[in-house]
């Protein structure tokens, strides 16, 4: 399959759909000043191309109740271990993010926790998993970049 190839159009829509994955079609039609219809098929030919893959929802964790952020690093017995540590990591709704990685670790996670009574009890499942010989976790005191936003927005600057 060819390369895609996203002209200053696409990537104004893209700018939009970034900042705000709700935006109607017609507002970024307007703001545009293409057709509704136009923006539609443009989005509809990126979503096939596999440029656009979804949307994804903000939410704010704290109001949740969900403050509590760590990241645990996990030591395996045998790397072979990998995929199967993984498919019981994914099982844990508290993992919001699992790497397989080098360096220290074999796998490093983000989990997101009540408190830290909730924190022990969500390190104590991953350290239960067959396969991992031991984890090592370290305390978010503070999240003070998480945007990914910026990122897409300076790549599509690149392109």
């Amino acid at each position: 399959m060819s390369k895609f190839r996203l002209d200053e159009v696409d990537h104004q829509i893209l700018d939009m759909l970034i900042d705000n994955t709700r935006i109607p079609f017609t507002d970024i039609a307007k703001k545009l000043l293409i057709s509704a219809g136009t923006v539609h098929v443009r989005v509809k030919k990126m979503e096939d191309a596999g440029i656009i893959q979804g949307s994804s929802l903000t939410l704010d964790y704290e109001k949740l109740g969900y403050s509590f952020i760590a990241y645990v690093g996990i030591f395996l017995q045998s790397t072979s271990q990998t995929k199967f540590v993984l498919e019981r990591i994914n099982e844990i709704p508290f993992v919001t993010v699992a790497s397989v990685t080098t360096g220290k670790f074999n796998i490093f996670c983000k989990i997101r926790a009540k408190d830290t009574a909730h924190a022990k009890d969500v390190i104590f499942k991953i350290d239960d998993i067959d396969g991992v010989y031991r984890t090592e976790t370290m305390i978010s005191l503070d999240e003070s970049i998480n945007d990914k936003k910026r990122l897409m927005h300076t790549i599509f600057k690149e392109l």
